[in-house]
């Protein structure tokens, strides 16, 4: 898509940012994150990307009462916002991410809000007798809580090892993957989500006041 050209910053201001893109690169790689819902230590590193696509670097919450999925991973990566973006703030556009994948994974009473200034995106499924379901599922979050069970976990694996959802992290990646996750009382910060089939019963859609 043709654009026209960005201006150029002045070289004094050049070494700054590539200084905390670099910095920001090797917290990636050596700074453990906790899992709050599973109380499990996760170490990121640049390069596992659970979307294709550049972000637009607002962050959506997403809640459910429960997700049960078979076939589970997760690993740390990075996510990138589109050259220019006006959210990328001092971060260089990029945001630091755990990266959940599922085989198939059904969850009840679904609600996902995006904050615009003022008022909310709202959007709800799965609330009555039929669950949202969804097959090859991705989520980018900043954070996450909420009861969680896992069955035949193994914690410790390099990413590009994993076999249970059929994704793969670079090599050198520290990650974990199960047979399958019970996670009650979910509530998610993302910053992307993908699936190959998602269905949402009972699918509403509009503005409100409030978010999930």
């Amino acid at each position: 898509m043709a654009s026209s050209s960005p201006a150029v910053p002045e070289d004094s201001e050049l070494p700054a940012r590539r200084g905390r893109v670099r910095a920001r690169r090797a917290a990636v790689m050596a700074v453990p994150a906790t899992l709050v819902a599973a109380g499990l230590a996760i170490l990121t590193a640049e390069g596992a990307l659970g979307v294709q696509f550049a972000i637009s670097g607002m962050p959506f919450t997403v809640t459910a009462t429960e997700l049960n999925g078979t076939g589970f991973e997760q690993f740390g990566g990075l996510d990138q916002m589109a050259p220019g973006s006006p959210n990328e703030g001092d971060t260089g556009g990029q945001v630091l991410v755990i990266t959940s994948a599922i085989k198939s994974a059904t969850l009840t009473k679904l609600c996902q809000s995006v904050d615009l200034g003022g008022t909310n995106l709202l959007l709800t499924a799965g609330g009555g007798k039929d669950k949202v379901e969804a097959t090859d599922l991705t989520t980018d979050s900043t954070e996450l809580s909420g009861d969680a069970a896992f069955d035949n976990i193994e914690i410790g694996n390099d990413a590009s090892t994993l076999t249970k959802a059929g994704v793969k992290g670079p090599i050198g990646v520290f990650s974990q993957q199960a047979d399958t996750v019970r996670i009650a009382n979910l509530r998610q910060t993302n910053y992307a989500t993908t699936a190959g089939v998602f269905k949402l019963p009972g699918l509403k859609l509009g503005f409100s006041s409030k978010g999930c």
